[in-house]
């Protein structure tokens, strides 16, 4: 049996810099939101192949009013190719950034996990599974949440109300699990 080893981010560290292709093939990196001092939830997801990948997309769209509230931006990302995407945007009816291209070393330095296809039908390369991920204002790992199987992820309800209870000053809450 093989074994393998994965390198997965701490809560509290420097969210890494990683650039990736936008669907308006513009650059950009993860975790820096566009307005300063921002908060971002980068979501990571399989690809076009993935069904539940798209019900969750499309279901964080009605999330998006409540977490420009708490300003909270979100960009998603996969390792799909750009006509992937494109075929991908066929089934999602979605207003919030989107990137493709996520390279296998760009998984790796996320520590999210990392899926071979089932079959040329699935896709035609090596996939992330879900992640997600909070950067708060100062470019910190406040959140993070990986699975390695389609089937986990966190609760969209849940996780807008948890960020605006974190962000609330009156909370004073630390950013969570930072030993290890």
């Amino acid at each position: 049996m093989m074994t393998y080893t994965t390198n997965k981010l701490h809560p509290g560290s420097e969210f890494p810099e990683i650039s990736v292709t936008m669907r308006s093939d513009e650059q950009q990196v993860l975790g820096k939101a566009a307005k300063p001092n921002s908060w971002q939830v980068v979501l990571v997801y399989r690809g076009k192949h993935c069904p539940l990948c798209t019900k969750y997309l499309n279901a964080l769209e009605h999330y998006l009013a409540p977490l420009a509230e708490i300003d909270v931006e979100v960009l998603a990302v996969s390792g799909d190719s750009k006509v992937q995407l494109e075929g991908h945007m066929e089934q999602l009816d979605i207003s919030f950034p989107i990137a493709y291209g996520l390279t296998v070393e760009q998984m790796q330095q996320l520590g999210v996990y990392i899926s071979d296809p089932r079959s040329p039908e699935e896709t035609d390369h090596p996939f992330a599974e879900p992640g997600l991920f909070v950067v708060n204002g100062e470019g910190k790992l406040h959140v993070v949440d990986i699975s390695n199987n389609p089937f986990v992820r966190p609760e969209l309800g849940t996780l807008v109300n948890g960020l605006a209870w974190i962000k609330n000053p009156d909370n004073d809450y630390p950013i969570r699990g930072m030993r290890s």
